[in-house]
């Protein structure tokens, strides 16, 4: 019979944390991996990114947050983790750096040579991590050999099409947020774009989801799967009739399921040989920080929805023209 212990709740909760992360910088990504495709002009370009401005510095807490419950509650977990992913994670650490200050910075400088370079690294930024996020997942599922000390053995097929699902699922994630956020010709174009990919995240999801149930999935994680599939399936059939809202909210739906696959999949194997309750904290430690979450996250959570509500308003990348 199924226990929620406090080890096995803590888990849950991280699952939470990496779902939200990937819920909201989901779209932030795919928004910069667009950019290319969709910001032909500069005003086209300028409104992108103003549409990510406001909030991407905020969807980061949720990484935060999530390493440090990891930190705290599994600090053997931690450790593997950080030590047996140590370059994945500098490099995206690296990643999310260069995106930052290429935000922060593209408006310091008037010349189109600083905005190109700025251009280049909110695209470099927004499209390495969810691949190696992808590889990550997957190879946390699969399995790996105790303290892994290269890279090599993260690169598999299905590690491969791990990273592929996250690229494409997020591209066309973020092409729906562009178009709850845009009105005129970008919406237009950002419609267009977003059947394309809809396809190539259905593909890639389709078969990574498949392949993670039926290789590592138990009968408690089918829900997940049949979730992520038909979340990615009603969000292009949402996309085509233009109900952009309720497509929003279905790939929104995949990408909530296919985490909780990936760590349903999981349970109860951290790492080789290491388990949710040998990882675990003490239950003294356990107890004081669910008490602390208990409190502070609700409050996280409804900052950061009002401040989606504040920034609700659609952008036009179009010219005003003057009477």
């Amino acid at each position: 019979m199924f226990e929620l212990d406090l080890p096995t709740l803590w888990f849950i909760f991280i699952g939470f944390l990496f779902s939200g992360y990937f819920l909201l910088e989901g779209f932030d990504f795919g928004v910069g991996m667009l950019l290319p495709f969709l910001g032909t002009d500069e005003r086209k370009r300028s409104a992108m990114i103003s549409y990510i401005g406001p909030v991407w510095d905020g969807n980061e807490v949720w990484l935060i947050t999530a390493g440090g419950s990891i930190f705290a509650a599994f600090p053997m977990w931690y450790a593997d983790i950080f030590s047996g992913y140590y370059v994945p994670l500098f490099l995206i650490l690296l990643a999310l750096i260069v995106r930052a200050v290429s935000i922060e910075w593209r408006g310091k400088v008037d010349t189109r040579k600083w905005r190109q370079w700025c251009d280049g690294g909110i695209v470099l930024g927004s499209g390495l991590p969810p691949a190696i996020w992808g590889v990550m997942i997957a190879n946390l599922v699969r399995g790996l050999p105790d303290h892994v000390s290269r890279v090599y053995p993260l690169f598999n097929v299905y590690s491969m099409v791990g990273a592929l699902a996250f690229i494409f699922v997020f591209i066309f994630h973020g092409s729906l947020f562009i178009r709850l956020k845009t009105s005129g010709i970008l919406r237009l174009n950002a419609r267009k774009l977003a059947s394309i990919f809809a396809g190539l995240s259905i593909l890639c999801g389709g078969v990574f989801v498949l392949w993670t149930q039926l290789s590592f999935g138990e009968e408690t994680t089918w829900g997940w799967t049949v979730l992520a599939v038909a979340g990615l399936v009603l969000a292009l059939v949402c996309a085509h009739r233009d109900r952009d809202g309720w497509a929003f909210f279905f790939t929104c739906v995949a990408i909530v399921s296919i985490t909780g696959l990936a760590f349903g999949a999981m349970f109860p194997t951290l790492w080789t040989g290491l388990d949710v309750w040998d990882a675990s904290s003490s239950r003294y430690t356990l107890t004081v920080l669910t008490w602390c979450a208990a409190f502070g996250a609700p409050f996280v959570v409804m900052y950061q929805a009002w401040t989606y509500w504040i920034f609700r308003k659609r952008i036009t990348a179009d010219p005003v023209l003057s009477e």
